[in-house]
This record gives structure tokens, C-alpha cells and sequence, in this order.
């Protein structure tokens, strides 16, 4: 039997506390004899939620790392043309590809990315041999492919681009390689087995294909690995999981592959000679999705079902305690643009439109423990797209939509709603902040989008200090005399400046204030501040997207995602512990999500046993 100190060349350590924990201790083993506990420094491997694409489809073609992706083309409905590049945190929409396509192959970096073939829908439609190169803001024709195909895949770089794999009818699955100069492709020695919807990852003179799909193939979800040295391919380890539709990230001889279909949460690691299982799997199952990244630092994106979700991978020592959302109590009546306020464990949700009741902009009001929702006694008056503020049990809301825009104002006491004074100018799909006798309205649909702020003092509103840039369907949080808007759109498109409200005046903040993905009809935190607020959902983006940013009075960051992505919702509770309810335009929804931030990443050591 080999000895740790054969193995790893040192041998365990006795020590009375635990060592500077950082990579250099990476794999080291010691006996901590305060605690009497063997500890070693392992490697944690995990995947967790990034920003959401602003478009969801899939066969995006993917290509760069984590923090410089792009992603580009694909397909939900119809066939995509749109670009979008990552920054770590978001997605922000990059310059459109002179075709829309779906199933195309790409290499390269977020400013010198290549795309190429891939199903175009004509006329006539079919396969492409067509090329393009990205400079970070567009798109201009390559030289063709010598062979036009779909369901490819590829690496290396712009200059020096593979592309191998794919179909093309009548022909089929095919083991084609062609490689490319910056200028034109040439024909190189196929793969032995041609297939489609595989894997890639590597350079133009060293690369892995892996996985994908053939009829000629037994069985038709191949698990087959070939390695290409720039001459030829050669067969090597296989996945443990035959799977097509999967994505792939690293070198040839340090990788990564993930997703696909039958195994749509599984990651599989390559070291250059084996495929091992990881322990990490994709939070949302999926296949022809994006990849892009390293080993190490991989990211996901896209998938079918015209999925937004993107998740990262990390491979660190760092334990990972990431913030979460996690699933809570449905309301009893499914809805969108409800209006909620409260905390994670004390709010109410009211209002909205809810197809399933007569007439469908509903009066109907829920409370909710932590746990789950129990009605309670209806508003006055029905509306949606309104604003409140306050507790669970001495909250306000105003406004709204009946149809026609309302003024109308209404007090909780815990029990009942009471009608109280109305808004100075009706509106609907605007912000609230406060409480129930300090309260501050702000935004909204009047005849356009407005800069009106109104003060209430729990019976009677005042005219305030106009906002600086007119907003409609916004979102806010704080106090009367310390409040923040943010998100929302106007006639010159949506809206990522913030504002803040010092209880005379609106400041329009700096730009690195700004969120990071623009975008109407979210919903917050309700109870933030100033300093801290969470910010989540919003539209454009099928019925809404699962983007999640924190503010900390400086600064947006994306966090982890929602699981269903939602515009038209209701918010409540604090930056650290809020609550997502509803939703949606179609279907509505009845899911609860509750956030929950973490601790982020700590450095932390395994206890062995001693067997």
C-alpha cells in the first residue's frame, strides 16, 4: 500500500491549530491535535445561478469564458439572430448576426468570436455553409464552409477556428473537420464516427469531440470521445453517460462537458486521459445548450424549453454558501400584477388579475406566515398594477388600474381594508415605499409615463418633488425620507439609472449605481433601503425573467436566479430575505419563492476518518 508521503511527497502534518488555508495547502493532510481531528484542504466543486439571457431558446451557439461569454442565434419560436455577451453578472445584447440560425458552431472570444453553419430558415431553408466574425459590436461575412451543416460544433479561435461534426442532408450525421485561417476553411481528416448535437472543446491543432448522435451509431446517444491533434482523430476514454445536445468547456487536456439529453443535470470532467462523474450537477436540467469558460470556471446557458437560466461552474477551495431562492407556500388564487408588501415571513399579496375569478382584476387579498397563504378579508375596491407599502398588518394601497386608471386608496389594519384619501393624480404601474403613515408613492402610467411623486401621512396625500426621468412600471424601497427607484421603462426604452429621495428632493445617481440589466415590471424588496435593496424578475423576456441583483449602496451585483422567471409580480421583505410572489401573463402563476442571501464563500477544511 502506497503512504500519503509517496503520494503527495510530504508527509501529514501534527499540528495544534489549522493551517493558512489558500491553494498551496490544496490536497495536504494534517492532524489538528487541539481537536483531535484528521483535516485535509479539498477542492469544491459546484454549480450556481448567474444572470439570465435576456432571450431564452435553444441551440445557441456559445463561445469565451466566464466573465467575457457570447452567445449567439438559436431558436423559441423563431429563429434568433440576436447576440448577447456576459460580464461575469449580465447579459447585455451584443450586435445581431447578418443570419438567424439555430444549431450553429462558434470559437473564439467575446470580441474576436467566429459562428458558423448551423439551420437557417431560408429561403430556401436548410443548412448553412455561411461564416461570420465578431469584433465585439458586429458581425461581418467569413469564407464559407466548404460543407453546409447544422447540429455542429467547434473551438479554437478566430483566426484559427475548428469546426467539426454536424448533419447535412441527405447525407446525415457527419465526421467532417474543417479548419480555419482568418480568411478561408480547408478540408482536414474527418472524426471516425459522424454524428451531430456533440461536444467540443480545445484548439485548432489540439481538441475533444464528445458525445452527440447518429442512427448509424449503437447506441444512437453516443458516449464516443475522439482527440484531434491537427492531422487526425483518434478514439480515447469514453463519457460515462452517452448524451447529445451537450455543451463542453476547457482544453484537451483539462475539460469539461455538461448537460444534454437523457442526462440533463450531469457534468462529467475529463483530465486528458478519463472522464470522471462530478458531484457537481446543473441546477436546471437541460440540452442544446450554450457553453463557454475553462475547467475550473465554466458557464451554461440557454437549453430547451427556451430556457434564460445560466449557471456557472466553479472549481475552488472555497466552500460555496451562496444566496438561495427557495420554493415557499402557493397562493390560493394563481395571478399577475398583484401588489404585496411586508417581510419574508409576514406579508400580504392583494389585487391583480386572475382568469380563473369574475371578473378577473380581483379584489382579492392573501396573507402569508412563512409557510402558507390564507385569505383574507377582500379590498374595497378591485385593481391591479397598484402600489402599496407597510406590514402585513398596517399596510396602504393606492392606485392601479380598474380599468380606468384609479386614485383610490385603501388602509389595512391586519383584519380589513379601509378606504382612506384619495391620490392627488390616479396612475397605475408604479412604485410605493414607506409605511402606512409615512408613506411615498412614485412613477407610474398617468397619461405617459410620469415623474409625479406623491407624500401620505396615512389618511391624506401631498404633492412631492418630480422624479428625473419619467418611469412606468418601476420598482422602490426605503422610507418616506430615504427612498430608491429603480428599473422601469419610458418612450426612450428601459430604464437602468436610480434615483434617490432624501424627502425633498429626487438625485439622480452615478452611473455605477445603475442596475445591470434594464428592465420593467420587477418586483423588490419592499422593506430595503436606501443601501440595501434586491431587485428581481422583470420583462422583456417571455412572461419575465429570472435575473436577480442586490444592491449595497454602491453597487448592483447579479445573485443567484429565481427558478421561474416572472414579470408582474409582488415583492416584500429585505434585501436579505424577500419574498417573490405570482405572477406572469400566461400562465399566472400561484409559486412563492423565498430569498435568502448567503454567506458567501469561506475557506474551510474536511474532517477524515482515520480508516
Amino acid at each position: 500500500m502506497t503512504e500519503y508521503s509517496g503520494i503527495r511527497g510530504t508527509r501529514v502534518k501534527y499540528l495544534s491549530s489549522d493551517p493558512t488555508l489558500n491553494t498551496s495547502t490544496e490536497g495536504q493532510v494534517w492532524y489538528n491535535s487541539t481537536t483531535g481531528n484528521l483535516k485535509s484542504l479539498v477542492q469544491i466543486k459546484a454549480w450556481s445561478g448567474g444572470g439570465s439571457l435576456g432571450t431564452g431558446r435553444y441551440g445557441i451557439g456559445g463561445t469565451g469564458t466566464q466573465t467575457a461569454a457570447l452567445g449567439a442565434g438559436g431558436y423559441a419560436g423563431s429563429y434568433k439572430n440576436s447576440t448577447e455577451e456576459y460580464n461575469g453578472f449580465n447579459w447585455a445584447t451584443g450586435g445581431n448576426l447578418g443570419t438567424a440560425r439555430y444549431g450553429l458552431g462558434m470559437a473564439g472570444t467575446q470580441t474576436a468570436g467566429l459562428g458558423f453553419g448551423g439551420f437557417v430558415p431560408g429561403p430556401p431553408p436548410g443548412p448553412t455553409n455561411s461564416t461570420e466574425e465578431y469584433n465585439g459590436s458586429s458581425w461581418t461575412a467569413g469564407g464559407n464552409l466548404g460543407t453546409g451543416r447544422r447540429n455542429l460544433t467547434g473551438c479554437g479561435t478566430q483566426t484559427a477556428g475548428l469546426a467539426f461534426g454536424g448533419n447535412f442532408p441527405p447525407g446525415g450525421p457527419t465526421g467532417f473537420t474543417e479548419e480555419y485561417n482568418g480568411t478561408a476553411w480547408s478540408e482536414q481528416n474527418d472524426m471516425s464516427n459522424g454524428r451531430e448535437f456533440l461536444s467540443g472543446l480545445g484548439i485548432q491543432t489540439a481538441a475533444i469531440a464528445a458525445g452527440g448522435a447518429s442512427p448509424s451509431l449503437s447506441p444512437p446517444l453516443t458516449n464516443v470521445v475522439e482527440s484531434y491533434d491537427g492531422t487526425n482523430w483518434t478514439s480515447v476514454n469514453s463519457l460515462n453517460t452517452g448524451r447529445y445536445g451537450l455543451a463542453a468547456a476547457g482544453i484537451q487536456t483539462l475539460g469539461l462537458v455538461f448537460g444534454g439529453s437523457p442526462s440533463p443535470t450531469a457534468t462529467e470532467e475529463w483530465d486528458g486521459t478519463n472522464w470522471t462523474t462530478s458531484p457537481a450537477t446543473l441546477g436546471t436540467g437541460r440540452y442544446k445548450l450554450g457553453g463557454a469558460g475553462t475547467h475550473p470556471a465554466a458557464l451554461g446557458f440557454g437549453g430547451n424549453g427556451s430556457k434564460t437560466n445560466t449557471e456557472e461552474y466553479n472549481s475552488t477551495i472555497n466552500a460555496l454558501n451562496p444566496d438561495v431562492w427557495a420554493s415557499g407556500g402557493a397562493l390560493n388564487t394563481a395571478r399577475g400584477q398583484l401588489f404585496g408588501s411586508g417581510t419574508q415571513t409576514a406579508a400580504i399579496a392583494a389585487g391583480g388579475i386572475a382568469p380563473s375569478v369574475s371578473p378577473p382584476t380581483t379584489n382579492l387579498s392573501e396573507e402569508y406566515n412563512g409557510t402558507s397563504w390564507t385569505e383574507g378579508n377582500n379590498l374595497n375596491t378591485s385593481r391591479r398594477v397598484a402600489a402599496a407599502a407597510g406590514t402585513q398588518t398596517a399596510a396602504f394601497v393606492t392606485g392601479g388600474f380598474l380599468p380606468p386608471n384609479s386614485n383610490a386608496t385603501e388602509n389595512y389594519n391586519g383584519t380589513s381594508w379601509t378606504n382612506s384619501g384619495n391620490l392627488g393624480t390616479a396612475r397605475r404601474a408604479f412604485a410605493g415605499a414607506g409605511t402606512q403613515t409615512a408613506g411615498l408613492v412614485f412613477g407610474g402610467y398617468v397619461s405617459a409615463a410620469s415623474t409625479n411623486s406623491e407624500e401620505y401621512n396615512g389618511s391624506a396625500w401631498t404633492a412631492g418633488n418630480t422624479l428625473n426621468i419619467a418611469t412606468v412600471s418601476n420598482a422602490g424601497c426605503g422610507t418616506q425620507t430615504a427612498a430608491f427607484n429603480f428599473s422601469g421603462q419610458n418612450p426612450g426604452g428601459l430604464i437602468s439609472q436610480t434615483e434617490n429621495y432624501n424627502g425633498t428632493s429626487w438625485t439622480t445617481n452615478p452611473s455605477p449605481q445603475n442596475i445591470g440589466a434594464a428592465r420593467y415590471s420587477t418586483a423588490a424588496s419592499t422593506a430595503g433601503t436606501q443601501t440595501a435593496a434586491l431587485l428581481f424578475g422583470g420583462l422583456p423576456g417571455g412572461n419575465g425573467v429570472t435575473t436577480t441583483e442586490k444592491y449595497d449602496g454602491s453597487s448592483w451585483t447579479t445573485t443567484t436566479a429565481m427558478v421561474n422567471g416572472r414579470s408582474y409580480m409582488a415583492g416584500a421583505g429585505t434585501s436579505a430575505s424577500a419574498l417573490a410572489v405570482g405572477g406572469g401573463n400566461s400562465p399566472f402563476l400561484s409559486a412563492t419563492e423565498e430569498f435568502s442571501v448567503g454567506t458567501g464563500p469561506v475557506v474551510t477544511a474536511s474532517t477524515l476518518t482515520t480508516s
